[in-house]
């Protein structure tokens, strides 16, 4: 395989063009390595899946942090070195500092150690990250309004893979930033300049977008009512403070409504974006027999993340909220289950098979029972094995959890062949349906070293089909 090297603008030409059935083929591409990260079907004892720690150093004198992410699957190894400016300085309070929008190179190599790309990874983060978001996304039952936090890259491919997703729905996108900044003008000229056939073909050249700053009158009001109205929530900014008061989305009226909310633009302790009344009011666990009040919207008692380990580490507003193990779920987790269902629809309903786990499930469904002490209170269980009872779930691996992650990942059993665990079983599925569809969705990322490898592979291969980049024959 020659050695591909593709810079930013050449990345974006690729990302901007794509179809929905090639973007579909990148977003299974990184479903299928979330999915092996979350489930060990790829052992990390075997070495043939390992994702270590993100490791950072900061410059004092600059202001400047870089990231190194390195990471290896069966599909081969790579790192992203990331260098930007820290926290608030992205928007250039201190103008004696330079800013540093992120950017970076992602180096890949293949199984055996040869070089087959590299690639400028500023373009690429932002979409694989919101690619990683689109994956519950797509699963949304109404997606009319979304509410964006930010303006940068990240904002962008998260509004852009929505419009491109979901765009027949869309009639609403608000940004809302903490200055009417240049970039802010980018933004809006970047969506407008999308060429009118992509748009119609995309079905949102109707879409009206618009720009609140704290400049205009009433922002506070608008603020809680686009925050409020929104369908899906993006939060996009390297914050250190919340981005909108709790009480705006916990209050009962705010409740009626679910919502998809992305978190992905802090990455460390001391940032947070999201209100901890918010995290815990998701988490909040009823008593024993109490039914969730049916006017509000499902509440699923979790907070997805792309990372476990990494979440407990590095999410501010995870940390601050205090949330353990057993109130986090792996996105990972949410693909294997949508996976099982088409599986077990396949074994048992062959003429069902638009029936999934996403179909319209029964309407008594109440909050889902993550109490751990159904599971016999072990810290080591996922707060997925508390939704699935003592049956557990189907697993494509019967091997254990590796050690360096069994403190925070379930062993996955198989499912009871009793009739009454299958009904319980399917009870919990469409309750798990109706929340990813329609109830309270929080997603936090702080990013994964190999979703960078599983799109950046995909992305070489697809350059070179496209004949895009320089493609360097014999290099070694």
């Amino acid at each position: 395989m020659p050695l591909s090297v593709l810079t930013d603008d050449q990345v974006r030409l690729l990302l901007e063009n794509l179809t929905l059935e090639e973007l579909e083929s990148f977003r299974e591409e990184l479903r299928r390595a979330l999915h092996d990260y979350s489930t060990n079907t790829q052992s990390m004892d075997e070495g043939l899946l390992h994702q270590p720690t993100r490791t950072s150093i900061h410059s004092a004198q600059s202001g400047i942090t870089t990231l190194f992410m390195p990471s290896c699957s069966p599909a081969g190894h790579g790192v992203k070195v990331i260098t930007l400016s820290s926290g608030s300085n992205l928007e250039n309070d201190d103008p004696k500092r330079p800013v540093i929008r992120p950017t970076g190179a992602i180096t890949l190599f293949s199984a055996d150690g040869q070089p087959v790309g590299f690639l400028h990874a500023s373009t690429l983060t932002a979409f694989r990250t919101a690619l990683a978001s689109s994956c519950l996304l797509v699963r949304r039952r109404t997606v009319r309004t979304l509410t964006v936090f930010g303006c940068g890259e990240q904002a962008y491919w998260h509004i852009r893979l929505a419009l491109m997703f979901r765009g027949a729905t869309v009639k609403h996108v608000n940004i809302i930033n903490r200055r009417f900044s240049q970039n802010c003008k980018a933004i809006l000229k970047r969506l407008y300049a999308v060429p009118a056939a992509m748009k119609e073909r995309e079905g949102w050249g109707e879409a009206t977008f618009g720009v609140l700053t704290p400049g205009y009158g009433e922002y506070e009001r608008l603020l809680r009512e686009q925050v409020q109205a929104a369908d899906v929530l993006f939060c996009c900014t390297p914050s250190t403070e919340p981005l909108f008061r709790g009480s705006i989305l916990t209050s009962h009226e705010a409740r009626l409504k679910g919502r998809l909310i992305v978190a992905i633009g802090s990455y460390t302790p001391a940032m947070r974006e999201l209100p901890v009344e918010l995290l815990r009011q998701a988490t909040k666990t009823h008593e024993k027999g109490h039914r969730h009040f049916h006017k509000h919207a499902p509440e699923g008692g979790v907070v997805v993340v792309d990372t476990l380990d990494g979440a407990l580490k590095e999410a501010g507003e995870i940390i601050e909220a205090g949330l353990a193990p057993t109130q986090l779920v792996e996105l990972g987790e949410l693909v294997m289950l949508h996976n099982i269902a088409l599986a077990e629809e396949d074994e048992s309903q062959p003429s069902s098979r638009n029936s999934s786990l996403l179909s319209v499930p029964s309407a008594e469904f109440e909050k889902l029972d993550l109490d751990s002490s159904n599971g016999g209170g072990s810290s080591s269980r996922s707060a997925l094995s508390s939704v699935f009872g003592s049956e557990g779930r189907s697993s494509t691996s019967s091997r254990p959890p590796s050690p360096s992650r069994k403190s925070s990942r379930p062993s996955l059993h198989h499912r009871s062949a009793s009739h009454n665990a299958i009904d319980r079983q399917k009870r919990k599925d469409d309750h798990l349906a109706r929340w990813l569809q329609e109830g309270n969705v929080i997603y936090k990322s702080v990013g994964l070293g190999l979703m960078d490898l599983a799109v950046g592979m995909k992305l070489v291969r697809f350059a070179q089909e496209k004949g895009v980049g320089s493609h360097i024959d014999g290099f070694s």
